[in-house]
């Protein structure tokens, strides 16, 4: 006997059936042919609502589209790694990587679309992650004139404080210059002064030897 294949009917949310229904009349066929093809390409797909937005998920976000007034945006979540990166950056201006759809002509063909959502898929299948985007260290605060004339006293503190990175000359200053009273921040400054003219940083106690 021959064994029967099923194949797994699309996870469907019955608040994109509301959100559909209530977007206007223009943009109704456009969200309901994009869902329909979603679950072609991979029926594994599940639909959630997150920042208010229809969501389609698999192994994480996959894509998803909204409504506005005019047109319809649609957005892949991993669009900078997909072999279209460019085009689809470059089409963002729409709120999504198709530009702004104003109706179905706007789309691509079903097949490509369906080959969109695929290699989509297909990304999340793999566990490929989008890269952290790096951010620039904070700049210091600049040291008071106080601080400064107490470094030139003291040539090697001076020498260590130069050599700090951003995040520990800021460790520093942060801690004098927050002192709430004079007679504390005399003495914090005396601290950091020998702390610092033994190459500490501001925190030391706590690291690891």
């Amino acid at each position: 006997m021959s064994k029967l294949k099923f194949t797994a009917m699309p996870s469907k949310d019955k608040r994109i059936d509301a959100y559909i229904a209530k977007a206007k009349p223009f943009a109704q066929p456009i969200l309901k042919h994009l869902r329909e093809l979603i679950h072609k390409a991979s029926p594994q797909i599940e639909e959630n609502i997150k920042w208010g937005m229809p969501s389609f998920e698999y192994k994480g976000n996959v894509c998803g589209f909204a409504s506005f007034k005019e047109h319809v945006g649609f957005g892949f979540w991993k669009a900078s790694l997909m072999k279209d990166a460019e085009k689809f950056l470059k089409d963002n201006s729409g709120m999504g990587h198709l530009g702004k759809v104003k109706s179905l002509s706007d789309l691509p063909t079903d097949k490509k679309f369906i080959s969109y959502i695929k290699e989509a898929v297909d990304l999340n299948e793999k566990g490929v992650k989008l890269p952290k985007e790096k951010t620039a260290a904070k700049p210091p605060p600049e040291a008071p004139d106080y601080m400064i004339k107490a470094l030139n006293k003291n040539k090697k503190a001076l020498a260590n404080f130069a050599a700090f990175s951003p995040s520990h000359k800021r460790e520093y200053i942060e801690w004098v210059t927050e002192a709430k009273t004079e007679a504390t921040r005399e003495k914090r400054l005396a601290t950091a002064i020998e702390w610092m003219s033994e190459g500490k940083s501001r925190h030391w106690k706590y690291q690891r030897k």
